[in-house]
């Protein structure tokens, strides 16, 4: 757990040029989602405000909507009912699979690196 607490801090406070890279990409895919979600937001209420049969009527509801959608790409919430909407119901589901699959390699990368460097140390101390 200690080494998982160092790491994390290591990360956030960029002490190497490794951990400085995962930091600026975490950092850009967290302002990034905030901005996908205010324009869905903006876009569902704009879309479906007024529309028949739409769960979607006020800010509050355009705004949990669409950070649910970004969240858990539920199928559980109610789905839109204007084709507006519903374009914007797949490129936000699009947008959530892709910072997944950015995440777990952004990760991986990291992970695959450190033990490279950490082989290579290994080697450098038994030569």
């Amino acid at each position: 757990m200690r080494r998982v607490l160092h790491g994390v801090r290591d990360v956030r406070v960029a002490a190497t040029p490794r951990h400085w890279h995962l930091r600026e990409r975490l950092i850009t895919i967290v302002v990034t989602t905030f901005v996908v979600d205010a324009i869905g937001s903006t876009l569902m209420l704009l879309f479906e405000r007024g529309a028949s049969r739409t769960e979607i009527s006020n800010v509050g509801d355009s705004i949990f909507w669409t950070t649910a959608q970004l969240l858990t790409v539920s199928s559980q919430m109610p789905n839109p009912v204007t084709t507006g909407g519903r374009i914007v119901d797949v490129v936000l589901m699009a947008y959530a699979i892709t910072v997944v699959a950015t995440l777990a390699g952004s990760f991986g990368s990291f992970f695959q690196r450190h033990e490279h460097i950490e082989a290579l140390a290994r080697e450098r101390r038994s030569s």
